[in-house]
């Protein structure tokens, strides 16, 4: 399952990254493929959102979310985005864990 990984990065230190990489590997360990903008090249906000929403729509099967996303204005509009697109939605924890089943947050 591809997995694009949303969550806060504009005014945290180093973008969020530690999170973003912390988060990347759990998900890769348990088997999913990710994709994670805390990994991509520093640009400005619209060529990062631009790619990002590309590959949300090309090829994200479910969106990962990190602590902190409401308070993301990309992370919400990336959130949005997958619910629009009829994507799992969810906390980063439903991905994971083994014995709750998925949990989606879903804003209707």
């Amino acid at each position: 399952m591809n997995v694009y990984l949303s969550g806060p990065m504009r005014g945290h230190a180093d973008f969020n990254r530690p999170a973003f990489a912390e988060a990347a590997a759990r998900l890769r360990a348990a088997g999913y493929t990710v994709f994670s903008p805390g990994e991509q090249p520093d640009a400005d906000i619209r060529h990062n959102l631009a790619v990002d929403m590309a590959w949300i729509c090309a090829h994200a099967h479910a969106i990962a979310l990190l602590p902190g996303w409401p308070e993301s204005k990309g992370a919400t509009a990336e959130a949005y985005l997958g619910w629009a697109l009829g994507l799992l939605v969810g906390p980063l924890e439903s991905f994971l864990s083994p014995v709750h089943p998925f949990a989606s947050i879903n804003p209707e």
